[in-house]
């Protein structure tokens, strides 16, 4: 029931697409490439994740290497997410991932979210610990940040290394619903480079 009045508010909001700088370039703790959106309420940074670190942050996790696996070939970002505006116009943000879009050569997909993971792992009979680890990994589902609140997390967006894409993200603030689509992302190629090269 909760869900559907949430539904029925964000239909009734205006929608528009903001006018924010997106940047890209290689982040200095990462040494990744990321992609960047900004704007007067939001920053969302898409840092780069390579599959041998996810690998490697998985296994620590109970996860066996086949399971590790799944998720190091699925296109895995470090996302940081910041309610900025505090700064100016102080306003809550509310985003869904399943509001997102992932477009990869002609076609559209949405997030693949805990929830759906969640599902795949309980058919793999993943261990319970290693379920729970996987959950407070990801970013959110859905969340709400209130003014200076920030947070991060990893995004899957199940795809393959090195996969091109485009990603529209949907959030909402300031009594609008927004969106903003950020070109030219691309997974990170599936290479061995050991910590001394990070």
């Amino acid at each position: 029931m909760l869900y559907r009045c949430l539904l029925l508010a964000l239909l009734v909001l205006p929608t528009i697409a903001r006018a924010g700088t997106v940047t890209t370039g290689i982040d200095e703790q990462a040494r990744l490439p990321y992609w960047q959106y900004q704007d007067e309420g939001l920053s969302i940074r898409f840092v780069q994740r390579l599959p041998d670190q996810t690998r490697g942050y998985f296994l620590a996790r109970g996860f066996s290497a086949e399971h590790a696996e799944l998720i190091a070939q699925s296109c895995v970002f470090q996302t940081v997410f910041k309610n900025i505006s505090d700064k100016g116009r102080p306003a809550a943000i509310r985003y869904q991932l399943m509001d997102w879009v992932v477009s990869h050569r002609g076609r559209e997909a949405v997030m693949k979210t805990r929830e759906d993971w969640a599902k795949q792992w309980q058919q793999l009979a993943v261990p319970a610990p290693a379920r729970l680890a996987f959950e407070w990994s990801l970013l959110p589902t859905m969340q709400t940040y209130q003014p200076g609140d920030y947070n991060w997390g990893m995004s899957i967006f199940n795809l393959a290394p090195a996969s091109p894409f485009t990603l529209k993200l949907t959030w909402q603030q300031f009594d609008t619903r927004h969106n903003v689509v950020i070109p030219g992302m691309q997974c990170a190629a599936d290479i061995h480079a050991g910590p001394e090269a990070q």
